[in-house]
């Protein structure tokens, strides 16, 4: 655990923030060259991921607030506590205003974007750890239980280490999309992600400590129920439009409205 990475004259440099800028700088750099080879402008790319990662962090924020509004406090106005659906939300606000915007095919960006947010959301997720914000997992005896006495929620007793489950699944959710982009179409990447990912997110909460809301699920594992399903959607939507495959490419030339 470190939630400290270094001091510049007395000014904290956190793992938490860094995290979070490096996530979005590789999902940039990623997403830009996927954008290029579509034939894309890659400046669109980022200019995606800069308002996507801006509204998503002030959604995640929002998100949080509200649903923890029986005990608002000031603090939690600060640097942590966010909430990855509520960040999604925000983030694909922005990515539709930004596609409509410069006149780009919202299937063909959808299903560029899912292997870089996968990445970014790894990356992410490794700074959670080191800041040790309270995502962990329920006590465990197992070899790679950890305790974080000094982390932003401290915990004394060896915990599962959540936060790196969800980063090694979103790295393999990764390495997966990888594979598919250019075999499938890519609304139907896209879908895959959200399977995947809506998968890995109901398992991970069978170690964490929250409170079940309905039906025995917790509201994590029911956000991850609505991403299977909506991911099971599109994926037959692009099969029953003959969508099997991905797109050839276009020309480095073609012009972005």
């Amino acid at each position: 655990m470190l939630p400290v990475l270094f001091s510049i004259f007395g000014f904290q440099i956190q793992s938490y923030g860094v995290s979070k800028a490096v996530a979005a700088l590789v999902g940039a750099y990623i997403l830009g060259r996927r954008f290029t080879r579509l034939g894309y402008d890659k400046d669109t790319a980022y200019s995606l991921v800069m308002w996507a990662t801006v509204w998503g962090f002030v959604a995640a924020k929002v998100y949080f607030l509200i649903d923890n509004w029986s005990n608002f406090d000031l603090h939690m106005l600060g640097s942590s506590g966010f909430v990855w659906y509520g960040g999604l939300i925000g983030g694909v606000l922005a990515v539709l205003v930004i596609t409509r915007r410069h006149g780009l095919p919202l299937g063909t960006v959808a299903g560029a974007m899912a292997m870089p947010l996968s990445v970014a959301y790894g990356i992410g997720r490794i700074g959670c750890f080191l800041a040790g914000d309270g995502t962990y997992g329920k006590p465990t005896d197992l070899p790679w239980g950890m305790a974080f006495p000094n982390g932003a929620v401290p915990v004394n007793v060896p915990v599962h280490p959540a936060q790196l489950y969800e980063a090694a699944a979103a790295f393999l959710i990764a390495l997966a999309l990888w594979v598919l982009q250019d075999r499938i179409a890519p609304i139907a990447v896209f879908g895959s992600y959200l399977v995947m990912s809506g998968l890995s997110r109901i398992l991970v909460e069978l170690v964490r400590i929250n409170n079940p809301v309905l039906l025995g699920m917790t509201e994590a594992q029911l956000f991850g129920l609505a991403s299977i399903i909506g991911g099971i959607v599109l994926i037959a939507r692009a099969r029953g439009a003959g969508q099997t495959d991905s797109p050839e490419p276009a020309p480095l030339t073609t012009p972005v409205a």
